[in-house]
């Protein structure tokens, strides 16, 4: 089965994360043996994306952990249930 987003194919968990950033991971997490050069400017350019679309942080975050809740079996981790909402009392009336 293949899948696509856009008309783009994504073939991995790296495919997939880039397409969603609309940047390559590199420029987020850095690239292992990186200059001091390299690392300012993959900087500078982040922080112009940044700049340019000040959400996507939170939207990030936000699809992050709805795939996370989606698929609890995929990542290894443990669903956390939900208390329940507690009403408040009404006047007159005991708890």
């Amino acid at each position: 089965m293949r899948a696509y987003i856009g008309r783009q194919q994504a073939i991995s968990a790296e495919d997939f994360a880039e397409l969603a950033l609309g940047t390559p991971v590199e420029l987020w997490l850095g690239a292992e043996g990186e200059t001091d050069e390299e690392r300012a400017a993959r900087e500078d350019a982040a922080r112009d994306i940044l700049a340019d679309n000040p959400n996507l942080p939170d939207d990030l975050v936000r699809i992050a952990a709805q795939v996370i809740e989606d698929n609890p079996d995929l990542f290894d981790v443990i669903p956390l249930t939900r208390p329940a909402r507690r009403r408040p009392a009404r006047k007159g009336v005991a708890a």
